[in-house]
């Protein structure tokens, strides 16, 4: 079995995957932590609920001061989580225009992980937020991970591995 968690490979490099996963199980995941994986089933139930009632949403999202990309490829996963379930057609990092979430990337000494999703109304303000406090969180997802996918052949997500897909 192998793990992959990388963010932006191409459609050639996708289609390796998808070609490996005819003999192996490959699961492939924007992020491993159990956390960030329970705050994407958080978002969907809250995203389907908070913006049809009016909500305005923005991520923010704190990295350590030597990650190169902003924003992450966990906010961009949360972004598109968001998109999926509402009007907002895509993502920005600049002011946002009327249909697009907004993502603010810090980039902050010794933090090894913060998303956050803020739901905004006039009235009040939702915040579903995940802290990792070390990288052994991305480690145990992993481990948790490669140990679930022992004989299967195909490729899979980190809902797979927790069960989250038919719920």
């Amino acid at each position: 079995p192998c793990v992959v968690c990388t963010t932006g490979l191409s459609e050639e490099e996708l289609n390796y995957v998808r070609e490996a996963s005819k003999k192996v199980a490959i699961l492939r995941s924007a992020n491993m932590s159990l956390g960030i994986n329970m705050l994407l089933k958080l978002l969907k139930e809250a995203t389907g609920i908070l913006a049809p009632a009016g909500f305005d949403i923005e991520i923010v999202e704190k990295h350590h001061n030597l990650k190169l990309d902003a924003p992450s490829g966990t906010a961009i996963t949360l972004a598109e989580g968001v998109i999926k379930h509402t009007n907002y057609a895509n993502w920005t990092l600049e002011t946002p225009i009327s249909n697009e979430i907004h993502i603010e990337a810090k980039r902050i000494e010794n933090v090894p992980g913060t998303h956050s999703i803020f739901y905004d109304s006039e009235v009040d303000q939702i915040e579903i937020k995940h802290t990792a406090h070390s990288r052994k969180g991305f480690a145990l997802g992993a481990v948790v991970a490669a140990e679930w996918l022992v004989g299967k052949k195909g490729v899979f997500n980190m809902k797979d591995v927790l069960g989250l897909n038919s719920k």
